[in-house]
């Protein structure tokens, strides 16, 4: 008795035949392999085969031709044999079994799918092989049991003792069978040749929802079908070819459910060919059925989606994408697309990202997302934001990357036309405020040009500072009307020559609130009324109108203070002459995080003292 079964591979590529090998010897399978029909069945006759796995496709006799030949030899008759083939049509698979196979595998082979049915189709032939050899055995003592009876009456007593003998035998046998028998995962029957069951073992009784053998044996199993069609059908592959493999019916339960089963079953004859009963195997696949149904769905909505799909192995190489990604890349097939690396579809430089930044950061972290852009092979430049991830099996080993793909076209000119639009308020928000400006300052002539200087000084200061270019923009518009409040200070006292009462100059310090109360209801990208509202206010709290101290004060406004302290200093008044951009310059440094930001203070001094800088 053989240690091992022995599988007989037949495929014309080396390495279909490295691949099934590696698979069946890893599962303690011994193998024998042939590239062609030929060299297949001389080796078939060379060695006890227990089965076969066939290529379709080969020079010479094809897998077709060679199941047949096969089946004509009577020894090789119920020798399980599997077709290999990439063919998928309902007609190759009806010639192959019009051929004698027992099986089809479609390739590219799924290791676990190959597995199963090997195991399956050889548990099939150490049934077969059981039963053929007790024929063989039964019609061979009764042979010589009644020769024996011919021509020696004396001895009738020893062969009821040796035929004692043989029932103990078959007895035995029958016990190892049943063990098998009750221990398989799928349902195993034997039924008479009308239906009733004769045998089952537990797996049946829990598949169809009994409680019991006893309460399944009284029910005849063609009243189990769904679908009288499909028995029809299974009866007459049944009787054409003697069996049939895995023919899908619906199959109903005790409490009225429908499931999905697969089921197996040859007949059984007695010693004149005549069918006695069949028996089988009954697998349910509902679970695996729903998630195929599942796994379609998917694929619809990935398929049909609006945004590009694709996965790849880890050097590029694609191996999946939908129609939405191969109209981005301009191709008429996706498997244009599984010839090339799809680095080969990105800009140069965006190649050296993948390389150096994408790939690591989705092997280290699991995901990257981010702005990239796809050239098509028309040469369309089309803007994306792509998602890369990381897909891992069950035990959390990396399979394959995935991408998904979003085109932003639409969204970047949507970006470009927000930008000119905002451009075009901005400027005429400028124009608004210069008006303003120029508003405020024809009521105060002394100061003609004393906010647009101020504006001018604070925006370089700003930008020295390394300010954000939106905080500079902020600042110089601010500058521009820092002093709009003083229109609501009499023309007489802006324009008295003089000391300033008390009363006068509280009137004038109103300004910074009234510029507030001018503006806070306008709708202004920026914060420039609360910069206007400020600018009178100190570091150490002595400022008005709020007394604020610190950071509460706003950096702009702490800004546009010093430049204005310094161009107010330097500059001409009604009550004073100027009084030079070294006393103004001197207030600003001795007064340094006292009553002005210290790093305002500094890059002012910087910009006079060493860069030059003057008022125009």
């Amino acid at each position: 008795m053989k240690d091992k079964p022995i599988i007989l591979v037949v495929d014309d590529q080396p390495q279909n035949i490295e691949l099934l090998e590696a698979y069946l010897v890893q599962q303690g399978y011994e193998t024998v392999t042939a590239t062609n029909g030929e060299e297949a069945l001389v080796k078939l006759f060379e060695n006890p085969i227990d089965l076969i796995l066939l290529d379709v496709m080969m020079p010479g006799i094809d897998g077709f031709e060679v199941t047949r030949r096969v089946r004509q030899d009577d020894i090789h008759r119920l020798l399980p044999i599997i077709l290999l083939s990439s063919l998928r049509e309902k007609e190759d698979r009806v010639k192959g079994i019009e051929a004698g196979c027992d099986d089809f595998i479609s390739k590219p082979i799924d290791k676990m799918e190959l597995l199963a049915r090997v195991r399956s189709l050889l548990k099939v032939k150490a049934y077969n092989d059981l039963m053929s050899n007790y024929r063989e055995e039964l019609e061979h003592e009764i042979n010589r049991r009644t020769g024996e009876l011919k021509h020696v009456l004396k001895d009738l007593q020893q062969e009821i003792i040796e035929r004692k003998q043989a029932a103990e035998a078959l007895r035995e046998s029958a016990e190892k069978y049943q063990r098998f028998f009750m221990t398989s995962r799928d349902c195993v029957f034997i039924t008479s040749k009308d239906g009733d069951w004769i045998d089952m073992n537990d797996a049946a009784v829990e598949l169809f929802g009994y409680s019991s053998r006893e309460e399944l044996m009284r029910m005849n199993i063609r009243n189990l079908y769904a679908n009288p069609e499909e028995r029809t059908r299974h009866g007459n592959i049944i009787a054409e070819l003697g069996y049939c493999k895995e023919f899908p019916v619906d199959l109903h339960r005790k409490d009225g459910m429908v499931i999905n089963t697969l089921i197996t079953s040859v007949a059984l004859y007695d010693t004149e060919k005549n069918v006695i009963g069949f028996q089988g195997t009954i697998r349910d696949i509902t679970k695996r059925k729903q998630s195929e149904e599942q796994i379609l769905i998917f694929r619809y909505f990935v398929e049909a989606s609006g945004q590009g799909l694709g996965m790849a192995t880890f050097d590029g190489s694609m191996t999946y994408i939908n129609p939405t990604l191969c109209r981005f890349l301009g191709e008429e097939k996706a498997e244009e697309v599984y010839k090339k690396k799809f680095a080969l579809y990105y800009p140069q430089e965006m190649r050296e990202l993948l390389e150096k930044e994408v790939l690591p950061a989705v092997m280290s972290k699991g995901q990257w997302i981010g702005e990239l852009a796809l050239i098509s092979v028309h040469g369309k430049y089309t803007p994306t934001i792509e998602n890369f991830f990381l897909i891992r099996d069950k035990e959390g080993n990396p399979l394959c990357l995935a991408d998904v793909i979003t085109d932003i076209t639409d969204l970047k000119r949507a970006e470009e036309e927000l930008k000119r639009t905002a451009e075009k308020l901005r400027r005429s928000l400028v124009g608004t405020i210069q008006a303003m400006s120029i508003i405020e300052e024809t009521r105060d002539p002394y100061t003609a040009g004393h906010q647009r200087r101020v504006s001018n000084l604070a925006r370089i200061i700003a930008q020295e500072m390394a300010l954000p270019n939106d905080t500079v923009d902020t600042i110089r518009m601010a500058g521009i009307i820092h002093d709009i409040g003083k229109m609501s200070v009499p023309a007489e006292i802006l324009s008295k020559p003089g000391k300033l009462t008390d009363i006068e100059m509280s009137l004038i310090k109103v300004h910074a609130q009234s510029g507030y109360d001018i503006l806070k209801d306008v709708e202004l990208p920026y914060p420039i009324a609360e910069i206007v509202l400020q600018h009178h206010e100190r570091i150490d709290g002595s400022g008005y109108p709020n007394g604020l101290k610190g950071d509460r004060i706003l950096i702009e406004a702490r800004i546009i203070a010093v430049a204005d302290v310094v161009e107010a200093i330097s500059s001409h008044r009604p009550y004073r002459p100027a009084k030079g951009i070294d006393v103004a310059l001197e207030e600003i440094e001795n007064n340094a995080g006292l009553l002005y930001d210290r790093e305002v203070a500094r890059i002012c001094l910087k910009l006079f003292r060493e860069e030059g800088f003057r008022f125009e």
